[in-house]
């Protein structure tokens, strides 16, 4: 039996980012998708591209409504998804390749419970920038376990891919809620996949990024919630120095 894979994009007054995205799903050669859309009640013309392509592609499921918030509406797709994994892929962000998805699914065995890879990071004329592994701080691992993110999130969230069963709801009125997310399910999961594929192409930006010192304090608080108040501490220390070490490395040249 084939695993499935329930793919949630969160959306909300998205109608010029929604298509290219949902063309990356509806382009993948495996074919045991389920596709949720959370839409906010957007205002713009987003819920007619979603019923345009709810035409084409049956196994596109939606629902438009108010929500409280980014994290509120991922937790309305986890409650709605019924595959294996789940998988979240918001507006602007697109599947790697068609067969992404295809040649990840070849690598499941029956004790996987995450699947991770690289990330290509794009600008919004959709030019790549460079992959996360090479751009960030620190390179992407081949194994992963929870107390490797005691440094930070260690896999961009769109090419992290989790069993559902193991998926827990996201905390509401905190910016790195998928920060905490992650840590969570790898401390309950078996094993983690390394599929040494570029899983995502990543829009930069975002909520944490033009909230910054907020999301510190948010990553704060998870990390002295898993890990305590001394290490955390400490991790944020060396965060800093790193990221100034990074940013001398880097002079000149893209970095993340």
């Amino acid at each position: 039996m084939q695993a499935v894979f329930s793919i949630i994009t969160v959306i909300y007054n998205g109608d010029q980012l929604l298509p290219g995205t949902v063309e990356s799903v509806k382009n993948q050669t495996y074919p045991h998708i389920e596709y949720w859309i959370i839409d906010g009640g957007s205002k713009d013309n987003t819920l007619d591209v979603i019923q345009q392509y709810a035409l084409e592609m049956p196994n596109l499921k939606w629902i438009s409504e108010k929500d409280k918030g980014l994290y509120d509406a991922m937790n309305k797709g986890l409650k709605l998804a019924t595959g294996d994994f789940v998988w979240f892929l918001n507006g602007g962000d697109h599947i790697h390749t068609p067969q992404t998805l295809e040649k990840m699914a070849a690598q499941l065995d029956d004790d996987t419970d995450v699947l991770y890879g690289d990330t290509l990071l794009v600008d919004a004329n959709r030019q790549g920038a460079g992959l996360m592994s090479e751009l960030s701080t620190r390179p992407l691992p081949k194994k992963l376990h929870w107390r490797d993110y005691l440094g930070g999130m260690l896999v961009v969230h769109q090419s992290f891919i989790a069993r559902r069963s193991l998926a827990p709801e996201y905390l509401e009125g905190n910016l790195c809620a998928d920060y905490d997310w992650c840590i969570q399910i790898l401390k309950k999961s078996r094993k983690n996949l390394y599929t040494g594929l570029i899983i995502s192409d990543y829009l930069m930006g975002g909520i944490s990024k033009a909230r910054h010192r907020q999301s510190l304090k948010d990553r704060f608080a998870i990390m002295r919630h898993h890990y305590g108040w001394v290490p955390a501490l400490l991790a944020h220390g060396w965060i800093v120095v790193r990221a100034g070490l990074h940013a001398v490395r880097r002079r000149k040249k893209n970095r993340y």
